[in-house]
């Protein structure tokens, strides 16, 4: 059995085209025409601050002390004693 699809309700809308219409009286669908399309570039996407540098530290996790005073306490060498109780 199949279900038919739903008929669409929303009206296709250019705020720019018709400014006149209230998207809170009917439901409405934004889409902009291809002359009223915004841009896709942000006024932050050229700026010279958010360029990605590497930082390099001594360890792969941020701060890596406590992994390696962990690893310093399970890997130590041990020595045992024999013929105390």
């Amino acid at each position: 059995m199949s279900l038919p699809d739903s008929p669409v309700v929303a009206v296709l809308w250019c705020p720019t085209c018709a400014p006149e219409r209230d998207p809170l009286a009917e439901v409405l669908d934004l889409r902009y025409c291809a002359q009223h399309e915004p841009g896709r570039e942000g006024l932050d996407d050229t700026a010279e601050s958010l360029k990605v540098t590497p930082y390099l530290s001594g360890s792969g996790e941020a701060g890596g002390d406590d992994n390696r005073a962990w690893c310093e306490l399970l890997n130590r060498k041990r020595t045992l004693r024999r013929g105390s109780a």
